[in-house]
């Protein structure tokens, strides 16, 4: 999959989205609520802003409009954009603050939430600032997404005007197809859209549909609606579900959701409709596209707060299906043990060959998921196995070997590296554990400096006796 050099515009409500993540471990003496020590901070984009930084983690390249306050917020959202390399069409308002959300969270939860935003329809000179923007930045374009999260951007204005209606008549009259992530009830407003994305509770909500409804009487509602706004098509996110299809003149086209880890579901409709959109915008068909939206949404869902998909890790999706899924690029890696950071924890690293498995192997394994949370195994490359082994080794192919270890019960993660040690990982990963056999002296172990530096440590395992692959090729008539 690949989109550079593709143009989307993104128009909606920008925010601020602000985390603090504590450590929460007793009751306050003063009042009963827990005491949270701050550890970390961080800023992100957030709303449309995180659509367009979705977009642009795709390697799209991504075009924003939106409405900011003349703040600190603001400024801070616009240095975070120019960091993406997303182009700005941020306007000033000189009567709003600029929306900011702050998550309090501990142990990988959230404890609490703070809303700084002022809704309200658009002021006509703010709607004729942004009117402009859009159309210095329409031309090229091969997508728009309008995001949708209610706070006055894409509302209808007391004299009837739609921002929403402008960008779908400038689109549509240069043959621009528009997606909308929609709001509320009154979709009225998106009326002409190629394609809107509701999740299942917000299109039951405006067809008045209930949970005893039928898989028959949804698709009717949803061709319904089609008829009713003129979109050509619907795609209901459906959580665990997956998604769902809906083209007029078509039959429904049902994607299923892959076997996923929940962690947040914050920002998820915002990678799938960014996915969706550059998939659209690069020539794809709507099912195609649909399928690989419903593989980005499953990435983000198993991040930490509002956190964008990259073109990497959206590879690595949907690829899992013929490989191993637990297998990763070092890029993708680093990504992940981030994430298992940030919900609090520890992670374990270890490393070999691992050419013919046996129970030393497997008694190592399981003495390393039992010191921490999360268990990262690299294995050395085909290539780096011939340069320690000898050139009759490995027995078994990096593939297969990696496909083994990661079947096994506690490995969450697998990696294959080139050199003769894995220091390169040990460093980029920063494990809290490093273990190795206890054939080895700490002060040997490669990476040990660095792991204690960051105050991890260092455990050496027991080994089992009688157990050696070197034995057994030997056994074997091999080399």
């Amino acid at each position: 999959m690949n989109f550079c050099g593709t143009r989307v515009l993104v128009v909606g409500d920008v925010m601020l989205d602000n985390y603090i993540v504590c450590r929460v471990n007793r009751i306050s003496p003063e009042a009963p609520v827990p005491v949270a020590h701050v550890r970390e901070r961080w800023s992100v984009p957030g709303g449309a802003a995180n659509v367009a930084r979705n977009l642009a983690r795709l390697a799209a390249e991504s075009l924003l409009v939106g409405l900011v306050g003349r703040d600190a917020a603001g400024r801070e959202l616009r240095g975070l954009l120019e960091k993406e390399k997303i182009r700005d069409g941020l306007v000033c308002s000189d009567v709003r603050a600029t929306t900011r959300k702050t998550r309090v969270m501990a142990q990988g939860q959230q404890l609490l939430r703070f809303d700084e935003e002022e809704i309200a329809p658009l002021t006509p000179e703010e709607y004729g600032l942004l009117c402009e923007k859009i159309r210095d930045r329409l031309p090229g374009c091969k997508a728009v997404l309008l995001s949708d999260y209610g706070k006055g951007a894409l509302s209808a204005m007391p004299d009837g005007k739609s921002l929403c209606a402008f960008v779908i008549s400038r689109a549509r009259g240069q043959h621009i197809p528009v997606l909308v992530d929609p709001k509320g009830l009154d979709w009225g407003r998106y009326a002409g859209a190629q394609c809107v994305t509701p999740n299942s509770a917000e299109f039951a909500a405006v067809c008045g549909l209930s949970f005893e409804d039928d898989r028959a009487r949804r698709e009717q509602q949803a061709m319904a609606l089609c008829g009713r706004f003129a979109f050509e098509r619907l795609l209901v996110t459906r959580g665990p579900k997956g998604m769902a299809l809906f083209e007029s003149g078509g039959a429904p086209y049902y994607i299923r959701d892959a076997a996923r880890e929940v962690a947040d579901v914050s920002g998820a409709g915002d990678t799938a409709i960014a996915a969706l959109g550059a998939c659209v915008a690069a020539g794809l068909d709507w099912r195609e596209s649909a399928r690989v939206a419903n593989a980005a949404a499953g990435i983000a869902v198993g991040k930490t707060g509002t956190a964008p998909v990259s073109l990497a890790e959206l590879n690595q999706a949907l690829d899992e299906g013929a490989r191993n899924p637990k297998l990763h690029t070092a890029d993708v890696l680093r990504d992940r043990v981030e994430e298992w950071r940030r919900k609090g924890e520890s992670v374990v690293f270890t490393n070999g060959c691992f050419d013919l498995l046996h129970p030393g192997h497997i008694s190592l394994i399981q003495q390393c998921a039992a010191l921490g949370d999360r268990l990262v195994v690299a294995l050395n490359s085909d290539v780096s196995v011939r340069r320690l082994k000898g050139a009759f080794r490995p027995v078994q192919d990096e593939q297969s070997r990696a496909l083994l270890i990661a079947a096994l019960r506690g490995v969450d993660a697998v990696i294959l590296f080139d050199e003769d040690t894995p220091l390169a990982l040990i460093e980029a990963l920063r494990p809290d554990v490093l273990v190795k056999g206890a054939d080895y002296a700490e002060r040997t172990v490669v990476g040990a400096d660095v792991v204690k530096a960051n105050g991890g440590r260092v455990h050496l395992a027991k080994l089992t006796e009688g157990c050696s692959t070197t034995n057994l090729v030997r056994r074997m008539g091999g080399g």
